[in-house]
């Protein structure tokens, strides 16, 4: 008969390796800590949310930056990355930053030019909030050894920009 020599700390690790292990395996442990896809709080959306802006009667800019947007080339089907950098100044709204998260975030499956998905994107954040002026700034990561940025604006009809200051 073979025997196997063990000491305390090899059982003492097997113990806590079962122990793991049955944690893991037990279906009531595993849907309460474990992710799962289908269970998930937050999904993506194509709806903005917005909320009334705190200072209406004043002029300033909120600036957003998104660094994890992603959708499909629609020519060869692989992921395209890019930032997008948001500026804006409010009228009566302001967009509501976990909308706008789960709004970016419903284009990662879908196939999109870089030009169409920046205008798209910049036409829906108008719809929701009409802004005075926005700017929207896609910088998309290299795709054949090409960088590209797309630039988009609006700008509410009569709403006059302030004159810059520059301070010393």
């Amino acid at each position: 008969m073979l025997t196997r020599k063990t000491t305390d700390k090899n059982r003492e690790n097997y113990c806590q390796f079962g122990y793991l292990v049955r944690l893991f395996v037990n279906p009531v442990f595993s849907q309460k800590y474990l992710p799962r896809a289908n269970n998930m709080s937050s999904q993506p959306s194509k709806s903005l949310e917005t909320f009334d802006n705190p200072n209406p009667e004043r002029d300033y800019t909120i600036r957003i930056d998104i660094p994890e947007f992603t959708c499909l080339c629609p020519k060869t089907g692989q992921p395209d990355f890019a930032t997008f950098n948001l500026e804006y100044i409010a009228d009566k709204s302001c967009i509501e930053l976990k909308s706008l998260k789960m709004y970016m975030w419903s284009f990662r499956n879908e196939g999109a030019f870089h030009e169409a998905v920046t205008n798209q994107i910049l036409n829906d954040m108008v719809a929701a909030c009409a802004p005075r002026f926005m700017r929207l700034t896609g910088e998309f990561n290299v795709r054949g050894g090409i960088y590209t940025s797309v630039i988009v604006e609006h700008r509410a009809d009569g709403w006059l920009a302030a004159e810059r200051v520059e301070l010393p």
